[in-house]
């Protein structure tokens, strides 16, 4: 399997991300439409602006390929992601925090430096 090198940019209002037989669609305002194979798997992320429309299909085609998908405001700033379940890459950062919540990762670094 390559790796996952494409992006997906909805960048001007009132493009529209769906789902097609294999493939997610964009569609923007001008009735331009552009097509991404899935099963060539690579695309890596699809990064939404504010003022753009999504199908729930294509949101949970993105998932079931494991396709981040990055909310972003009008000026292009992240608010949101949606990632499958079957990511876990956000666990290490969920125990670290925890560990800061919880003092312990005080106590092993004032270990650490004794």
């Amino acid at each position: 399997m390559g790796s996952k090198i494409a992006k997906i940019f909805l960048d001007d209002a009132g493009s529209f991300l769906g789902r097609g037989k294999g493939c997610l669609i964009v569609k923007d305002r001008k009735g331009k439409v552009e097509e991404y194979p899935l099963f060539e798997n690579k695309i890596g992320e699809v990064q939404i602006k504010i003022g753009n429309s999504v199908s729930s299909g294509a949101l949970a085609t993105c998932a079931f390929w494991e396709i981040d998908v990055l909310i972003l405001t009008q000026r292009g700033h992240p608010v949101a992601v949606l990632k499958s379940l079957d990511d876990d890459s956000h666990v290490k950062r969920v125990c670290q925090c925890e560990a800061v919540k919880n003092c312990k990762a005080v106590e092993i670094a004032k270990k650490l430096i004794v």
